[in-house]
């Protein structure tokens, strides 16, 4: 299998140590982040620090907004940092040797951001690990993993909050497969011309697309981030719910029309900043032909998605279900 434009991030340098004690490790990070005053600051879903070094411990320095953070070594969970404000979590008795320290954001954050302050070591710091292909993963809630852990459909805000775990949504796991690092630009409830239910009508996934952190209009500056392999995953909340009087549609038919039109232009937009990409665009039954259609237009490819047994939080996909998205994905860009 051959993937264009293949690029590696060069790894964060953050400016001081957050505690007097301890060598700073340098960073790989996965997501968009703002460096701001030696830390660096995220809000988008899915966004991961990873850091390596030689010891027997490891001390993790953060500062939480609203997010569920979780802490792993050597790829196993440690802690989950669930409290908003400060946190600095020490990771001791390790076997000497080399090891790795990863953040995760796992829960969506559509308004405020977290920070990672450092990883520190008595040990040696090592150059911080790196993937040579990167997947951009494009969309909303099912992108994000809304629910995706949740025991139950019928869930309140906090417990959608409580149940997404954007590190086991399809395009995470199919990042893991391929070995990838991977990028997750995705917003409950929003689509590419039209919000769930036609709310926030000046809003779109093309509109907040640029920004650093959703919830800020500043636009993300440019940090290296090449991907070889787009994946967008755009149309449920264009089309989930019916055309109401007043919204700039006619009808369903003129809301379609629109769709392909920006669609197009948004993937021509991924296409010229990122030549030679694959880029790969999901589609269910219900719009799998609009889908279809842009692809064409695009010279792209169209995914299909299948019937799925929705049990995550409010008809969401299960994990389940994120698995068999990121088997169809995994066979589609085999096929190439």
């Amino acid at each position: 299998m051959r993937l264009a434009a293949l690029a590696l991030l060069a790894p964060f340098a953050l400016s001081a140590a957050p505690a007097p004690e301890g060598k700073l490790l340098a960073v790989h990070t996965g997501g968009r982040f703002v460096s701001e005053g030696g830390a660096l600051r995220f809000g988008w879903p899915g966004a991961y620090v990873e850091g390596r070094f030689r010891g027997t411990d490891v001390t993790v320095h953060l500062r939480n907004g609203s997010d569920f953070l979780r802490i792993s070594v050597d790829g196993k969970p440690f802690q989950t940092i669930v409290t908003p404000g400060e946190s600095v979590v020490k990771v001791a008795g390790l076997k000497p040797g080399v090891h790795a320290v990863r953040l995760d954001k796992i829960t969506e954050s559509q308004a405020g951001s977290s920070s990672f302050l450092g990883f520190t070591t008595h040990g040696r710091p090592l150059p911080a690990p790196a993937r040579k292909l990167q997947i951009e993963f494009i969309g909303d809630s099912h992108t994000v993993g809304y629910g995706d852990t949740s025991p139950t459909r019928d869930c309140k805000a906090q417990q959608v909050h409580d149940t997404t775990d954007t590190s086991l949504a399809f395009g995470p796991v199919l990042a893991r497969r391929l070995d990838a690092d991977y990028r997750v630009i995705a917003y409950s409830g929003y689509g590419v011309v039209r919000n769930y239910a036609g709310k926030f009508p000046a809003e779109n996934l093309p509109l907040l697309y640029p920004r650093a952190i959703p919830g800020e209009p500043a636009p993300a500056r440019a940090d290296g981030w090449k991907p070889g392999v787009i994946v967008i995953n755009l149309g449920t909340n264009d089309f989930s719910t019916p055309v109401h009087p007043g919204e700039a549609w006619a009808d369903e038919a003129a809301l379609r029309a629109d769709y392909r039109a920006r669609y197009i232009d948004f993937v021509k937009a991924r296409q010229r900043s990122n030549p030679g990409a694959r880029i790969l665009l999901m589609g269910a039954e219900n719009f799998h032909a609009d889908v279809a259609a842009v692809a064409a237009a695009t010279g792209v490819t169209a995914v299909k998605v299948p019937a799925l047994e929705m049990t995550g939080c409010n008809w969401h996909p299960s994990l389940k279900d994120h698995r068999t998205m990121a088997d169809l994905l995994q066979a589609a860009i085999a096929r190439r």
